[in-house]
């Protein structure tokens, strides 16, 4: 369904999803680290760190240092890929999946605030 906002009411959206989303006190992901989330959760995998740096036109090492942080919170989980054993397969988590549909209705409920 598309939304027909300006980029004043977007902007001020992102603002207020940003505010709610650190008063919360909950997990606080840097921009790469929301962008590479939510890339593994919705699109289709497999997904690997060749590809994910790739995708965002970073480096490996800029994919394995966000994905080090991302793991520790338990959000994504890696394997070594048993066909290719060079490849790392990024997976999603239970956690992770909570994490967005949360930030997910987070989003809806700030949207309502619209002008």
């Amino acid at each position: 369904m598309p939304v027909d906002i300006n980029a004043s009411q977007a902007l001020g959206l992102w603002h207020r999803v940003a505010l709610e989303q650190v008063k919360s006190g909950g997990t606080d992901l840097t921009m790469r680290q929301m962008a590479i989330l939510m890339h593994i959760y919705l699109v289709p995998p497999p997904h690997t760190v060749r590809g994910l740096a790739a995708t965002l036109h970073v480096t490996k090492p800029v994919i394995t240092r966000a994905l080090d942080t991302m793991g520790e919170l338990g959000i994504v989980d890696r394997a070594r890929d048993d066909r290719d054993r060079r490849n790392v397969i990024i997976k999603r988590t239970v956690a992770g999946a909570l994490f967005l549909e949360k930030f997910g209705d987070l989003v809806i409920d700030q949207a309502k605030h619209l002008p």
